[in-house]
């Protein structure tokens, strides 16, 4: 896949002819190349090898106080005259913004490593010995695997007039398995910048295990329970927080649960939640959507609502600096977290249990919706592995549940935290997070499976 890379010599010639070509005050350009190859598969086969290449331009203008976006895909000479000629027309039809100072400058970017060969070199043969074993492995217990591996290479470079410039190269893959029988499923995933790390034996047993586990649930009375959340679940918690309430522009409109509270404590004080483009363990982003360098953000300290995210734009608002977290224009969320962490506790999956007279262990949420922002209410269901836990042991399957539960509530109370995190791939973000043993959670129905 290294081949079909622009390489950076041709993206820097191409954004600075992009510059040449305007004759706004001030000229954005960020250009997004993908190179993508998937392999899908369904009843135990493949049934698809797939890929797909993309280059995006994005070209803010700047006249005065209006602002116009324009993209395209067409890098030819008379493509970019066509999008940065765009770009200027619509910003002279827009009105002024007033909050609006100026594009960022120029800041040192740290270069980071995020190329590793054998991803590169992750072909369709290599991604077949990894979807074989999986089915394999299905099948030999009478179950049926679905899901998809994917090897992704991208390219991201932004520069303006005012003298940014950055470029960031990265290649990565993931896999996502669902192992289903007629009466339960099992669930298994892995992100990694390594795709030689992937372990189809360990994924398979995970998925299998948690399907031949949950044949056969009984029906469980909705209510509030105790619950053990896996990593998968805890997950999703992170992105509705990050979504909702860690961008200043959410602060700024009103619609945060972190406004007016900073200083406050909003959480248990075990929870520590930060994002960290350069982090340990992440999928590393050194800068944002608009050249600026990433930084470590707390946003929740001990239990504590301690900051949040911004990009140029807000951070202009309040006399502050950006954190390097603006997103791809157009966007009317404002900047949002893309390297969530939550931080580990010390205990372990079998400590969780020990505690636990009746409770309910949850494998992930699934069709979650968010209700209201400002306490993150969320409605969806458990899936692909729910078990009653009776006494400290898990006894028995039982059919998934909806919920309707506060994220920032849930988080109010935490027993235990796991001393192991897990990388997940999120709804827009990269999530690190541990396990949660929380003292209740409200399900208000039952499901049919």
């Amino acid at each position: 896949m290294s081949g079909r890379l622009l390489g950076e010599a041709a993206i820097k010639r191409l954004l600075e002819r992009v510059l040449a070509l305007s004759k706004a005050d001030q000229t954005e350009v960020v250009l997004e190349s993908n190179d993508s190859a998937l392999t899908r598969f369904a009843n135990n086969v493949i049934h698809q090898n797939v890929t797909e290449r993309q280059t995006e331009l994005t070209i803010r203008s700047v006249i005065g106080k209006r602002i116009g976006v324009a993209k395209g895909n067409d890098v030819s000479e008379a493509g970019l005259r066509r999008i940065v000629e765009r770009a200027e027309q619509i910003a002279r039809y827009q009105v002024e913004n007033p909050d609006f100072v100026s594009l960022p400058g120029p800041i040192a970017v740290r270069k980071v490593e995020a190329m590793l060969p054998d991803t590169l070199a992750f072909g369709p043969e290599r991604r077949a010995r990894v979807v074989g074993i999986i089915c394999r492995r299905a099948r030999e217990k009478g179950l049926v695997a679905s899901g998809a591996l994917q090897v992704e290479v991208t390219e991201l470079a932004v520069a303006n007039t005012l003298g940014v410039y950055a470029y960031h190269p990265e290649a990565m893959a993931d896999i996502n398995i669902v192992v289903m029988a007629d009466s339960s499923s099992g669930y298994a995933d892995y992100f990694t910048l390594d795709a030689s790390q992937i372990d189809a034996e360990a994924l398979a047993r995970e998925a299998v295990d948690k399907a031949l586990r949950s044949v056969n649930p009984l029906d469980l009375k909705p209510g509030e329970y105790p619950v053990i959340l896996e990593e998968y679940a805890v997950s999703d918690i992170l992105d509705f927080l990050g979504f909702l309430g860690f961008g200043a522009a959410a602060v700024q409109e009103g619609r945060s649960f972190m406004g007016g509270r900073f200083g406050q404590r909003i959480m248990d004080p075990k929870v520590s939640i930060w994002d960290d483009g350069l982090g340990e363990g992440t999928m590393p982003t050194p800068f944002d959507h608009e050249g600026v360098p990433k930084e470590k953000v707390e946003f929740v300290s001990r239990g504590v609502a301690n900051a949040v995210c911004y990009d140029s734009y807000t951070a202009q608002k309040e006399g502050k600096h950006s954190t390097g977290h603006a997103l791809p224009l157009p966007n009317s969320n404002g900047p949002l977290p893309m390297n969530l962490y939550m931080g580990a506790g010390t205990a372990t999956k079998e400590e969780m249990l020990a505690g636990v007279e009746r409770g309910i262990w949850v494998t992930r949420f699934h069709y979650t919706r968010h209700l209201h922002p400002l306490t993150v209410a969320v409605t969806g269901m458990t899936r692909d592995g729910t078990f009653l836990v009776e006494r400290g042991e898990i006894t028995r399957p039982i059919k998934n549940l909806r919920f309707t539960q506060s994220y920032v509530d849930a988080l109010k109370e935490v027993e235990l935290i796991g001393r192991e995190t897990r990388l997940e791939g999120g709804y827009f973000a990269y999530n690190r997070v541990p396990a949660l043993k929380l003292p209740r959670w409200k399900f208000v129905s039952a499901t049919e499976y």
